[in-house]
């Protein structure tokens, strides 16, 4: 596979961030000192940074070329273990993501859900423990540069059941979608370190619990971009 070249810089690299839904990935960007922009068809009335509503990749194919580093988190529906009961047609929309992202020229990552794994290129596995968070929460990711993980701590604490706040008997929490409260919400929120999200007394729960269920925590993210930046030190030293 063909490198992107680094390029010596004297800004903060900007990144496109893909199907952004709420903006964990963003804010990890953030932290580790990007310029984040968001794309994503649906609005995200809590994103936190400069969002623009639009086709993901639509706005590959016709600006990505214009970023230092593009992300993108296409929809997982499709692979999620609830369809296999379901049964519902959801696009499948890694491939055409890689693709529009590959013809830009720039570095990319294409994150996932774990079951989609085989549908990435030598993907990574970042999870919850990794970074000190009290959730289990893997996440597959494919990039067209060097990207290693933190080693992954055996999974030895027990979780709570979906629905259900955490416990010191059971500090992890399983976040998934249902019926659930505020205060569940407002837990899985902090679970994953995204306290923008935390849904306000009188707030839309039901948009809540979708945002943080949909949710990347933000430390993946600064990790991914701590490792980017180091290879672009590295490569204009």
């Amino acid at each position: 596979m063909t490198q992107p070249i680094p390029i010596r810089r004297a800004r903060a690299l900007r990144v496109l961030d893909t199907f952004s839904c709420s903006g964990g990935m963003a804010m990890g960007f953030h932290l580790a000192g990007y310029d984040v922009t968001g794309v994503d068809i649906n609005p995200q009335p809590h994103y936190p940074f400069t969002f623009i509503q639009g086709d993901a990749i639509e706005y590959i194919r016709a600006h990505g070329h214009e970023y230092d580093l593009i992300h993108g988190s296409p929809p997982c529906q499709d692979y999620s273990n609830l369809n296999a009961y379901n049964q519902k047609a959801y696009p499948r929309l890694i491939a055409p993501t890689r693709a529009a992202m590959i013809a830009t020229g720039r570095p990319y990552v294409i994150e996932n859900v774990e079951i989609a794994g085989p549908e990435l290129i030598d993907p990574i596995t970042l999870c919850g423990p990794m970074f000190g968070l009290n959730v289990y929460r893997h996440r597959v990711f494919e990039t067209n540069w060097p990207l290693t993980a933190p080693a992954h701590p055996k999974h030895v604490a027990r979780c709570t059941r979906n629905g259900y706040l955490p416990t010191p008997q059971k500090p992890f929490m399983s976040i998934h979608g249902g019926r659930h409260s505020r205060a569940w919400q407002n837990a899985a929120a902090d679970a994953m370190q995204m306290p923008w999200i935390k849904v306000p007394a009188g707030g839309d729960i039901p948009l809540g619990i979708r945002e943080v269920c949909e949710a990347i925590p933000p430390a993946y993210s600064h990790w991914i971009g701590d490792q980017f930046l180091t290879l672009e030190r590295t490569a204009v030293a």
